[in-house]
């Protein structure tokens, strides 16, 4: 018995819909999952390394790694960056395989108030992408929001060709910056600035259209359409599905397992809540800012000073934790020879 055109459209599940409206990516280092949902790219960041390497299945991508980084030679410290670099690239490479997009692929967060070694970093990871045959034109270097950040990424940008995705970005002004710096695409924490709203008013639950993230990722969106920025906006950080299909219609959303599992068993109708015409005809004024301007700016809006520097000391924990693990299996099995 064939099923009508509407009752197929019925069924459809509300990741389904959701990628009619907006760009799915998957945020994760899990290749498994990229294969079941498939999303047009994908996102890592050194958290979710950090657990994908703890994983008996891909032990085989941190030993060649190792082995990588032995070969080069140099001080242990030095052996151990060169480990992790090519870590991250082995995971990208390997979800490059489960893709027909791109893959962020993110720059050491203690790094993230030092623009040139920024720079030289996100030149190294590209560098090695080549060596696997992989062009720089599926690749985006994910580098923190700072003023140094954004700044790198406007010269990796424009000197280099290099496509970055400026990630934990919780402010306007960080928004504006990023689009000012003509940067690839900007990633705004949905969930974090959410989980802030919650630790730090008396307000605990939002709907999804009241949720502060939903409505910071609507402005910065607005904006950028209103004024003609070509610089992408992928809402990221999600906690609940409720925050995804309020911003149905965003160019990009990155989504974990977890919520992809969700939406694709979810049927429940959705529809583009986010549009260039109602971005067109939004009240939002056009913001000039330098640098002093941006660090006031940003300085004035405490949820994000206080997330994103939680955000680049947390991401930078899971890269010590990382490098403990690394040196754990370079070096003692060394002192067993």
């Amino acid at each position: 018995m064939s099923v009508s055109p509407v009752k197929r459209q019925r069924m459809e599940s509300a990741l389904e819909q959701l990628k009619q409206y907006t760009v799915v990516v998957a945020d994760t280092g899990d290749f498994n999952a990229i294969e079941e949902y498939k999303p047009q790219d994908a996102t890592t960041n050194p958290s979710l390394i950090l657990a994908a390497a703890r994983m008996p299945e891909y032990q085989h991508l941190l030993e060649e790694a190792i082995q990588y980084g032995k070969g080069l030679g140099g001080a242990e410290d030095e052996q151990v960056t060169n480990v992790m670099e090519k870590l991250f690239v082995n995971f990208g490479l390997e979800i490059l395989k489960k893709i027909p997009g791109r893959v962020s692929t993110e720059v050491d967060a203690r790094l993230s108030f030092d623009k040139d070694e920024m720079i030289l970093r996100a030149c190294r990871l590209i560098q090695l992408y080549k060596d696997a045959g992989i062009d720089k034109a599926r690749i985006l270097i994910k580098l923190s929001s700072t003023w140094e950040g954004i700044q790198a990424g406007k010269e990796l940008e424009e000197k280099h060709g290099i496509h970055c995705n400026m990630t934990l970005l919780f402010s306007f002004a960080q928004a504006v910056a990023c689009a000012d710096a003509h940067v690839t695409l900007i990633s705004p924490f949905v969930g974090r600035i959410l989980d802030w709203y919650k630790e730090n008013t008396e307000k605990k639950s939002f709907e999804p259209s009241e949720d502060p993230g939903v409505q910071s990722v609507t402005k910065i969106y607005n904006y950028y359409k209103k004024f003609d920025y070509k610089t992408v906006v992928m809402g990221a950080s999600f906690r609940n599905a409720g925050e995804i299909k309020a911003l149905a219609g965003c160019d990009y959303l990155t989504i974990s397992p977890a919520l992809l599992s969700e939406l694709s068993k979810d049927s429940s109708k959705i529809k583009p809540t986010l549009s260039v015409k109602e971005a067109k005809a939004s009240d939002l004024q056009k913001v000039q800012l330098d640098e002093k301007k941006f660090r006031w700016l940003h300085n004035e809006d405490r949820m994000a000073v206080e997330k994103l520097s939680d955000g680049i000391r947390k991401f930078a924990a899971d890269a010590i934790k990382l490098e403990s693990m690394i040196k754990e299996k370079m070096f003692s099995a060394n002192n067993g020879n």
